[in-house]
């Protein structure tokens, strides 16, 4: 069964996230719909940008903690890294990307939302890191985290005292507009439509030059991210909490 509603408003492809029992927690089967999903607007010539949002609760609930459960923690590491390469990806397709969020936007729900070309939050939304909490550096996504928003904003923001709403978000630099609740997605597929009336070619070239400079530390700091994780995941608090996700050592 599909995980993924896609629906056309004009030009702007709408791809809704459909695992309201899982939050729609990023599960592998989810990643590989999202990512040929993407990958087939970026080749239709009828779609000039994509819009991603979820089916309520909420945007992105981050991994999915019950799939993690069936995995090995070597396994874990590698669903992690999976789920890396299909965000850092994002920034090199030629067609605008945008995050709706509604709801959440949870760990790597958080990340991939900020991931997107540009994010559109409700005021209420609630956005957390929770990772550090619960004993371990988020696997990925910190260099796009700190492009956004800077070096030290991103270290607190990965400490992740706190959740915070989305007017936060858009004071931060998370989010790049927020709106009233359950106007996010009606925002952003207008933003999206905005961006389809420009010619083609000079939006994906100017998407494309700002992504590689951007991007330049991505994958090495996603393979950095992944081995602290791994090491993280040996200390008490962590090792408490993969046992209550039923992770396998």
């Amino acid at each position: 069964m599909s995980e993924l509603i896609i629906e056309r408003s004009g030009e702007v492809s709408i791809l809704r996230l459909e695992r309201a029992h899982r939050r729609n927690a990023l599960g592998d089967a989810l990643v590989a719909e999202l990512q040929r999903a993407l990958h087939a607007n970026d080749d239709d010539d009828r779609v000039g940008a994509s819009v991603v949002t979820g089916v309520a609760p909420g945007f992105c609930a981050g991994s999915d903690l019950k799939e993690l459960g069936t995995m090995s923690l070597p396994e874990m590491i590698e669903h992690e890294a999976r789920t890396a390469r299909f965000c850092r990806g994002i920034a090199m397709l030629r067609k605008p990307v945008l995050a709706a969020v509604e709801g959440f936007a949870l760990g790597g729900g958080f990340v991939f939302a900020a991931s997107c070309d540009v994010v559109v939050t409700s005021r209420s939304a609630r956005w957390h890191l929770p990772e550090v909490q619960i004993g371990w550096l988020p696997p990925w996504g910190l260099e796009t985290l700190t492009n956004r928003v800077g070096l030290a904003r991103a270290r607190q923001l990965v400490w992740g005292a706190r959740p915070f709403a989305g007017d936060e978000a858009a004071r931060l630099g998370v989010a790049d507009h927020v709106v009233d609740d359950g106007d996010a997605l009606a925002s952003a597929v207008t933003i999206g439509a905005d961006l389809c009336r420009l010619p083609r070619e000079a939006v994906a070239s100017t998407k494309l030059y700002f992504a590689t400079q951007a991007a330049r530390n991505g994958e090495g700091g996603d393979h950095l991210a992944s081995h602290l994780f791994r090491d993280d995941c040996r200390n008490p608090v962590a090792q408490a909490t993969l046992k209550r996700f039923g992770v396998k050592p």
